[in-house]
């Protein structure tokens, strides 16, 4: 059945992509910086000189043959269904541990606050398309040594959606997983880590391989080779760094428990060379994400990508403009993980309003790539022979029966100008910050009784007393 999709490599351009990736591993290898897992390459047949592991390619074969290729992402309860981790699902969700926020009240850009990891995680609860939700902060006013944890208590006070949680390294995912329990659903949440470019991986990502692994949690796996910085000034010669990085991660992770869920993902960035700047929405950075989600593809893994998100600083009509782009780009890649929903300033600011047009932008995305049938009941070839030549559909059965399949905008405005502008002439920026207030006004779906909220709370506590020894 026909669906919208876009893809630039076929499978023999995927397998030469490979075929340069398995070299790399074989010959310069990569840097691991972490004495456990240099020791489990060593189990695992890599060959190992210092901190060097070049990895061969049976090694890489037997890792992309054990991965699941489909696993459960479960809610804590509410109306959201798990997501399925598969190739051909697509899922919409916020980003994670960005510095600023545009402040609700003043409108003015600050640092992110515990309230707000909270607040932007319930206002994900309360909007429809939106299915799992990340850390839109790093919050200041939580004590550093605990700051992931403190963003996962935020998280799961505001919403039961599946979390994607990006803690410091793996000492936490134990607790993580006391939490989430302690919340309704042990297995709500994926870890995201990510290795450091060009062909290194230090304890903090690799400690997250090791215990996602051993505790069957999911683990998306991500690096973000930037092109003319920390890999090749071409799209393919990143893709081979960023591939490199992410077989390293998954032939440790499968070596560790064969059939552990894994999400391939790479993020390709393309430097700015007049500002040195790493922006998301370029159409080189854009089209280096496809890709990366054509080669996930074709190894048929769950995959990691980004959509809905801006470089702009300010609520603009750059604002809309790249979020529309970065949507409709990303939605068609058919990357089974979407995150980034509601980013701005190139990842470093996040906004209330923005993931509420987000919202709106995936339901538009969502209804162009429904399926598109060609059975003799969409034909519709009967009501086309009984209307005839200068009739009229507006009144039959067939019309009045899917006429709501079609798609209603809840902020675009598609009437006409005196409609319009009777109705208070307003702009797209007025009608998102109107639907935000209308749905900040509204009585927060849930929220956790006074048991869990005690008890999260003395998780932190414990945590932060035993922060000495995390690694």
């Amino acid at each position: 059945m026909g669906q919208a999709r876009l893809a630039v490599w076929d499978e023999a351009e995927c397998r030469r992509l490979h075929e340069a990736t398995l070299a790399v591993l074989a010959d310069t290898g990569v840097e691991v910086r972490h004495e456990p897992a240099l020791e489990l390459f060593r189990a695992a047949g890599a060959s190992v000189d210092g901190r060097r592991v070049r990895i061969p390619s049976r090694l890489v074969d037997a890792a992309l043959a054990s991965a699941p290729r489909e696993w459960l992402l479960k809610p804590r309860g509410g109306d959201t269904g798990a997501l399925v981790l598969r190739d051909g699902e697509v899922y919409y969700g916020t980003g994670s541990d960005v510095l600023y926020v545009r402040d609700l009240e003043t409108g003015e850009r600050r640092r992110a606050r515990r309230a707000d990891v909270e607040g932007m995680a319930a206002l994900c609860e309360r909007l429809p398309n939106i299915d799992f939700v990340m850390s839109m902060g790093l919050p200041e006013d939580a004590p550093r040594e605990i700051d992931d944890l403190v963003q996962v208590v935020a998280m799961l006070r505001g919403t039961r959606k599946p979390l994607l949680v990006a803690p410091r390294d793996g000492s936490v995912l134990a607790r993580i997983q006391e939490m989430a329990t302690l919340c309704g659903e042990k297995e709500s949440f994926a870890i995201y880590a990510m290795p450091s470019p060009p062909l290194m991986h230090d304890p903090d990502a690799l400690t997250k391989v090791i215990g996602c692994a051993e505790r069957l949690i999911p683990l998306v796996y991500a690096p973000a080779p930037n092109m003319g910085a920390t890999a090749p000034r071409s799209i393919a010669g990143a893709v081979v760094v960023g591939n490199a990085e992410t077989l390293t991660g998954l032939v440790l992770h499968q070596h560790v428990n064969r059939g552990a869920p894994f999400v391939y993902g790479i993020g390709s960035g393309s430097m700015d060379m007049r500002t040195m700047t790493d922006p998301y929405c370029t159409p080189d950075t854009l089209l280096a994400q496809q890709v990366a989600a054509d080669l996930a593809r074709h190894y048929a893994l769950p995959s990691f990508s980004y959509a809905g998100m801006s470089d702009s600083k300010l609520l603009d009509e750059q604002w809309t403009a790249e979020a529309a782009l970065s949507m409709a780009y990303g939605s068609l890649s058919r990357a089974t993980l979407l995150h980034d929903v509601g980013y701005l300033e190139s990842g470093l600011q996040s906004s209330y309003e923005a993931i509420v047009l987000g919202d709106e932008l995936v339901g538009y995305a969502r209804q162009f790539m429904r399926e598109v049938p060609v059975d003799d009941y969409s034909l519709a070839l009967d009501e086309i022979r009984t209307i005839g030549p200068g009739g009229s559909h507006l009144g039959t059965k067939y019309t009045r029966r899917h006429h709501r399949e079609f798609w209603t905008p809840s902020l675009l405005d598609h009437a006409v100008h005196d409609r319009w502008a009777a109705e208070g002439a307003t702009t797209l920026g007025e009608r998102v910050r109107a639907r935000l207030a209308d749905l900040l006004a509204t009585e927060r779906p849930f929220r956790l009784t006074a048991d869990q909220e005690a008890r999260l709370e003395e998780l932190l506590a414990e945590t932060l007393a035993d922060a000495d020894v995390r690694i």
